[in-house]
C-alpha cells in the first residue's frame, strides 16, 4: 500500500511539475511596428494589429507549449523611431518576429536592426523595391507588394492602353522615389515618355502648386507616386482643379480600397490600380473580410490581408521546425507554399520576395456599384512571376547568379 501511494504522490508530483514547467514558458512575442495614427493609419495601424490576434486567435493561442502575444507600436513615420522601437522589441522584449512596419524609410530602418540580430522581420504595409534589393537579409520577408510589382501592373495596363506621356507627382522619401522610378522605367520600355515630376513632402495638404505643374506639363497620364492620405488629398484636389474633366488621366500607383472610400466613387471611377488583394474576390475573401470587418467596422486592405497570412504562414513554421530559431523557421517558411485567401501557390524566393499573383483593378461608377466598399471590377490577373521583378534582375546579395 505504501508503495502504491508513493507512486500516485510520485505522479502526481511530476504532473504538477509538468503543469508549472509549461506555464512557466515564456510567451512567444511578435511585434508590429505600424503608424497608428497618421496618413497610413487606415492601410494598417489598428487593423494590422487586430489581423495578427486574429491569425492567433485562430491558430489556437499557442505554439510549442508557449502563449502568443501580440505587440503593436507606432512609429509615427519616424525611421529613427521605428529602429529605436525595433531594437527596444528585440533587446528587452523578447519579440522573435517582427511584422507588417508601415512605410518604407521606417521599414529600411527597422529593417537593418532586424538584420544585425538575426530575427525574422516581414513587410506588410510597405513598397520599396529595396527591401527585398539592396536591403534583403536572410530573415527578411517581402509579402504583400512592391513598387516594381505595382509600376509594372499599372504602367504597362496604361501605356498599352494609349495613355503613353506621363508626368509625376511623387512622395520625397524613399517609397516614392523608388515607386516613380520602377513606373518610369516601365512606361519608357513600353514606349511611352517621361515628361516631368515634382517632389512633395511627406503628408501634405496642400497640392495646389504641384498639381498646376502636373497640368501644365499636358503629360496624357499624372502619375500618384505617393500613398495613403497623400493619394487621397492629391486626388480630391485633383477633381477640385478639374484635372480630370480636362481630359488628364490621374494614376494612383498604390491605393486601397480604403482610399479609394475616402475620395468617393463620384470622383474616383475609372481609376485604374494595382492591388494585391481585395475582399470581395471570392468566397475565402469575403467570409475573411467579413469576420474583420465585424470587429474594425470595414473590410481588410491588402496590408491588413498579408498581416493575418504572414503571421499564420511563420506559426506554422515554428510549429513544424519545432522551434523559434530563425534560420529553423525561416527554412521552412520558404519551403512551404502558401495557400490561403490571400495567396494561392504563393513562394518565399531566396530574396524574401513573396512571389503571388497581382490584380489590376478598374474603380466602378457610382451607378455599378451594390453598395459601400463594392469598388473594384477585376480586369486582369496578373502571376506572381510576370508582376514582380526577377531573380536575374535581382540586386539582393544573397541571390546565386
Amino acid at each position: 500500500m505504501k508503495h502504491i501511494l508513493s507512486g500516485i504522490f510520485a505522479a502526481a508530483f511530476a504532473l504538477s511539475a509538468s503543469v508549472v514547467q509549461a506555464e512557466d514558458k515564456p510567451p512567444l512575442k511578435i511585434g508590429g511596428i505600424l503608424d497608428m495614427s497618421s496618413l497610413y493609419a487606415d492601410i494598417t495601424g489598428p487593423g494590422s494589429e487586430t489581423a495578427a490576434k486574429m491569425a492567433v486567435e485562430d491558430f489556437g493561442g499557442e505554439v510549442l507549449g508557449r502563449k502568443i502575444q501580440v505587440l503593436a507600436a507606432d512609429h509615427l513615420n519616424k525611421a529613427d523611431l521605428s529602429a529605436n522601437i525595433a531594437r527596444d522589441m528585440l533587446d528587452n522584449q523578447g519579440v522573435e518576429m517582427i511584422y507588417d512596419v508601415a512605410a518604407s524609410a521606417t521599414a529600411l530602418a527597422a529593417g537593418e536592426i532586424a538584420k544585425a540580430r538575426n530575427k525574422i522581420i516581414v513587410f506588410n504595409g510597405p513598397g520599396s523595391i529595396r527591401l527585398s534589393n539592396e536591403a534583403c537579409g536572410p530573415y527578411t520577408v517581402h509579402y504583400v507588394f512592391d513598387t516594381f510589382a505595382q509600376a509594372n501592373v499599372t504602367g504597362l495596363a496604361a501605356v498599352k492602353s494609349g495613355l503613353d506621356t506621363w508626368f509625376f507627382l511623387t512622395a520625397d522619401y524613399a517609397f516614392g522615389q523608388d515607386l516613380e522610378k520602377d513606373t518610369s522605367n516601365v512606361v519608357t520600355k513600353t514606349g511611352g515618355k517621361v515628361l516631368g515630376n515634382v517632389r512633395h513632402p511627406l503628408n501634405t495638404s496642400d497640392f495646389s502648386s504641384f498639381l498646376l505643374q502636373a497640368q501644365a506639363s499636358k503629360a496624357k497620364v499624372i502619375g500618384l507616386a505617393n500613398a495613403g492620405g497623400d493619394t487621397v488629398n492629391a486626388i480630391k484636389q485633383s477633381a477640385e482643379f478639374g484635372i480630370m474633366k480636362g481630359g488628364q488621366k490621374v494614376s494612383p500607383l498604390l491605393a486601397f480600397v480604403t482610399d479609394i472610400d475616402s475620395i468617393g466613387l463620384e470622383t474616383a471611377q475609372g481609376l485604374l490600380l494595382a492591388e494585391a488583394f481585395y475582399w470581395d474576390m471570392n468566397d475565402e475573401t469575403r467570409a475573411f473580410s467579413k469576420r474583420f470587418q465585424e470587429r474594425v467596422k470595414r473590410p481588410p486592405t491588402s496590408a491588413q490581408a498579408g498581416v493575418y497570412s504572414s503571421v499564420t504562414h511563420y506559426l506554422k513554421a515554428v510549429k513544424a521546425a519545432g522551434t523559434t530559431d530563425a534560420a529553423a523557421v525561416m527554412k521552412v517558411m520558404k519551403e512551404t507554399p502558401i495557400n490561403d485567401f490571400f495567396a494561392h501557390n504563393g513562394k518565399i524566393r531566396e530574396d524574401g520576395r513573396m512571389i503571388h499573383d497581382m490584380y489590376l483593378f478598374e474603380v466602378k461608377k457610382p451607378s455599378e456599384s451594390k453598395g459601400r466598399w463594392d469598388d473594384y471590377k477585376l480586369l486582369a490577373t496578373v502571376p506572381g512571376n510576370e508582376a514582380f521583378q526577377s531573380l536575374e534582375q535581382s540586386r539582393c546579395p544573397l541571390v546565386k547568379k
